[in-house]
């Protein structure tokens, strides 16, 4: 099952996501309809109107303003190699906050404050239920299913301290999206690939995470409580443009397409900023 945020003329609704298009869920965001504790049956059995999308651009980002956004630094093998570190015993943790996201198929403006901008394409596990201090089980029930994201990174405010916040939340540059899956929809070893004008810079598969969901939910729930509408952002692949040499950034005018097999893509043009 496939489920989405649409935007519409009076607001947003959810979907679920059909061959022929678009079942309506009712008025409001993915994030609110997870809060449901019987959303999985609502969302299989709806019989409701067609949504009409005449347009990409009328996907939201499939969660729009989650509680949380939990993101997992160093955790494909390949990403630790190429940057240089030792696999980690415990997962990289950082936040990134509502107001960075954009929707699946938005523009991304580069920020006019830095010339680093890079790309991670990344696999996101959406929280279904609340949980706390889950073991694996727990964890594995406690997961709504799964999207997209590119953690869209300013390489030279990340690298100013020691602390990476800075350079990975900057406001309306994070594409999320399009669609959430059910775990049953997305094979342990889908590819995952990020793409710049048709040009192959990231590809890998999922199952070269190093702490897979089910760990990483489970570790998290330890820490805070995890509710639904949660994101965790698993981490990137190796093939980012701050570990070429030399590297290499988004200049503007640059088409990203971010994909991963099971869920779909998001296509995120690349602006230049109009100095201020």
């Amino acid at each position: 099952m496939k489920l989405a945020t649409v935007r519409t003329d009076t607001g947003l609704r959810t979907v679920r996501v059909e061959d022929d298009g678009y079942v309506d869920l009712g008025p409001g965001d993915l994030g609110g309809f997870l809060s449901h504790a019987d959303w999985r049956a609502r969302a299989a059995k709806a019989q409701g109107p067609r949504v009409s999308v005449v347009s990409r651009s009328q996907l939201a980002p499939v969660i729009p303003n989650p509680g949380k956004i939990v993101c997992v630094g160093l955790n494909y093998r390949t990403h630790i190699t190429e940057m240089g570190r030792d696999l980690p015993e415990f997962p990289t943790l950082f936040a990134k906050y509502p107001e960075a996201l954009i929707g699946p198929n938005d523009p991304l403006t580069l920020p006019e404050e830095s010339d680093a901008v890079d790309w991670e394409a990344e696999l996101v596990v959406v929280v279904g239920q609340r949980v706390r201090r889950a073991d694996r089980a727990a964890a594995e029930a406690a997961i709504a299913g799964y999207t997209i994201l590119n953690d869209v990174t300013l390489r030279d405010w990340q690298f100013r301290t020691r602390e990476w916040l800075q350079g990975k939340t900057w406001e309306a540059t994070t594409p999320l999206g399009p669609y959430l899956v059910t775990p049953d929809e997305l094979a342990p070893d889908a590819e995952i690939s990020c793409t710049i004008d048709d040009e192959v810079v990231q590809k890998s598969n999922i199952g070269d995470l190093l702490f897979d969901a089910a760990d990483l939910v489970s570790y998290i729930s330890t820490i805070l409580t995890l509710n639904p509408g949660d994101l965790i952002a698993t981490g990137t692949t190796g093939g980012v443009g701050h570990a070429r040499k030399p590297p290499r950034y988004l200049q503007g005018g640059e088409t990203v397409v971010t994909r991963i097999d099971g869920i779909g893509e998001l296509v995120t043009p690349v602006l230049r900023s109009e100095p201020s």
